[in-house]
């Protein structure tokens, strides 16, 4: 590896165009903000040192062992973050970016390139919330943020056409066509700077625009190393050792690089990006991330260690995995859809290694068709709905979350043929880590508020018979509208009970679960005057019995009672639920 005669910016970013840089599969993707490109570009005008790169020459008869990227030239925060695969024919060598691979597509995208970031308050899926904007320089005045000495700022072109007599927007692209410093003073001179504009501003403009020319087509600015071995474990080595050391790059990007760069057949990179953004779309969304499933395939193929390491990450593993991305994937996606039935989102699933071992429990039973709705699974889905609840309940995987997989996998090849909860709750016993509920937990998830992640799993354990693959939501049974102090006033609710209906209104007491219509239609009326006209005797007696409603007076004016006992009513049936000996059978009444 040697250092080489520094470059301008202009060669590099006309190289870059040309596709003659290129970056290999290890890399990771483009994950600049708009202000750190801006940043970027004010340094360079102030000749801070922005670091050396590290190039990897490939030589032309070894082009074609490797997977090469594009730099992604326009990005758009929704439609184009991923790098195009680049077409190499293995006629010409390549220089493959190791490290600065964020700062020339920075560099790129200022000057050549465009930005496409979400408006706020504006929907994800509306496509006009994404407005292409292209990097300007205000050549008339400083910038007005602490931070930086030159006002870049990336506009659309409405925003770029708002000049005044303390902005002129010139867009940073155009400098590559001004090469020489007479073209840059008659820019200047054909839009009027100096004659429209006083003396200090007209100077400012000049000093700006010809130290941009400098620093992209004068200046030195790229100093490199460049490394030329075709071994491709030696340039392994050499970007962890240079990424593995800070934060710029996460461990699992390093990973997923080593992964990328061992399978054979399939790019790891874009199977498992796209697999990311699959499963993510399933029924409500979830947040899963190549974290997951990298972790998960480590745990179902059944190596021995599963900890983010680069040793686990080692050719064998790597190919393995590549030969079993088919089964892992079904695994993977089988257990999504089946936690979406039961309800769970990604604002309800707090623990996304809690799914692993279902995946891994699901792919030992040869992931059957139908596992979701058939008859046949009712009482494994029901033992695998309680693991799930159970676990996120009892958080865990809050700490050592490796060592809990390795010991549930072990639970599972134990007792094969059906999902084993209660030796599963059996290895758990007496640790830090034990999935039994004391009567001081049970009584905590009384705590459980709306709007808190965790609310949906206690909810979950009083409804066990709903069908989740329709829509329920989290109710307020007494509507909070009604729970303010001037309501609660005008209703004649005593002075000193007030505080109380206000600070009970949005805890597990006062919660249920109901169907997407009837809570729209409930909406803010009071509960007793909607349940009465919505059900006959009969009806309310049941609606009373699945949403655990002591029998007793159900106006507003006894909100406090019927909290009190409609509590007492969720700890007698959770701890028959939670409270049990592993050895025993689980308690089955409720459950389907």
């Amino acid at each position: 590896m040697s250092y080489q005669t520094a470059l301008p910016i202009a060669d590099v970013i006309n190289d870059v165009h040309q596709k003659k840089y290129l970056l290999p599969a290890i890399q990771r993707e483009f994950v600049w903000s708009t202000f750190q490109i801006e940043r970027l570009f004010d340094s360079l005008m102030r000749d801070y040192p922005i670091n050396s790169f590290l190039f990897w020459k490939v030589q032309k008869e070894h082009v074609k062992e490797y997977e090469f990227y594009e730099f992604l030239r326009d990005y758009h925060e929704r439609n184009k973050r991923h790098n195009p695969k680049a077409n190499v024919g293995g006629e010409e060598e390549i220089i493959a970016v190791l490290d600065g691979q964020q700062r020339l597509t920075s560099l790129y995208i200022g000057l050549k390139g465009s930005y496409a970031f979400k408006l706020p308050r504006k929907r994800y899926d509306n496509s006009q919330a994404y407005p292409e904007r292209k990097l300007y320089l205000n050549l008339l005045s400083p910038s007005d943020n602490p931070e930086l000495e030159f006002s870049f700022l990336f506009l659309t072109p409405k925003e770029a056409g708002a000049n005044d007599e303390n902005h002129f927007w010139f867009p940073v692209g155009k400098i590559l066509d001004l090469k020489e410093l007479h073209q840059v003073n008659q820019y200047l001179l054909e839009n009027d700077i100096f004659t429209n504009h006083c003396k200090e501003k007209a100077i400012f403009a000049n000093q700006a625009l010809s130290k941009l020319n400098q620093i992209i087509h004068l200046k030195p600015t790229i100093s490199y190393y460049l490394e030329s071995s075709p071994v491709l474990d030696k340039v392994l080595n050499i970007f962890i050792r240079i990424n593995s050391g800070g934060t710029i790059l996460s461990y699992s990007d390093l990973l997923l690089s080593i992964a990328t760069a061992q399978w054979q057949h399939k790019d790891a990179r874009e199977e498992i990006t796209k697999f990311v953004d699959e499963i993510n779309e399933i029924d409500g969304g979830f947040n899963f991330n190549k974290d997951f499933v990298l972790k998960t395939c480590l745990v179902l193929n059944d190596f021995p260690n599963i900890a983010f390491k680069v040793d686990n990450f080692n050719k064998s593993n790597m190919l393995k995995i590549e030969k079993d991305w088919d089964v892992i994937t079904k695994s993977i996606r089988l257990a999504v859809n089946l936690i979406s039935s039961f309800g769970f989102n990604r604002d309800t699933l707090t623990s996304n290694n809690a799914i692993v071992p279902i995946a891994y429990y699901l792919k030992s039973i040869g992931l059957p068709e139908n596992y979701e709705v058939s008859t046949h699974y009712i009482q494994d889905r029901a033992d695998l709905k309680k693991w799930l609840i159970f676990s996120l309940l009892k958080r865990v995987f809050g700490g050592q979350s490796d060592n809990v997989l390795r010991i549930v996998r072990k639970a599972i090849q134990e007792k094969p043929g059906s999902f084993p909860l209660n030796h599963i709750i059996d290895q758990f016993k007496g640790t830090n880590k034990t999935l039994l509920f004391t009567d001081e937990d049970i009584e905590n998830l009384t705590w459980s508020k709306y709007g808190q992640s965790g609310t949906f799993a206690v909810l979950s354990l009083l409804y066990p018979s709903l069908d989740f693959r329709n829509k329920f939501h989290i109710d307020h049974i007494y509507p909070k509208s009604k729970m303010t102090e001037r309501h609660l006033k005008k209703k004649g609710i005593a002075k000193d009970d007030i505080e109380t209906y206000v600070s009970y209104t949005d805890f597990l007491g006062n919660l249920q679960l109901l169907d997407a219509i009837p809570n729209i239609e409930k909406q803010n009326k009071e509960f007793d005057t909607w349940l009465t006209s919505l059900y006959n005797e009969d009806e309310i007696k049941d609606f009373r019995k699945k949403h655990y409603l002591p029998n007793v007076d159900l106006s507003l004016g006894n909100f406090i009672e019927v909290f009190n006992k409609r509590e007492k009513l969720i700890i007698s049936y959770l701890k028959k639920l939670l409270q049990m000996e592993s050895s025993t059978d689980m308690i089955q009444d409720k459950i389907i």
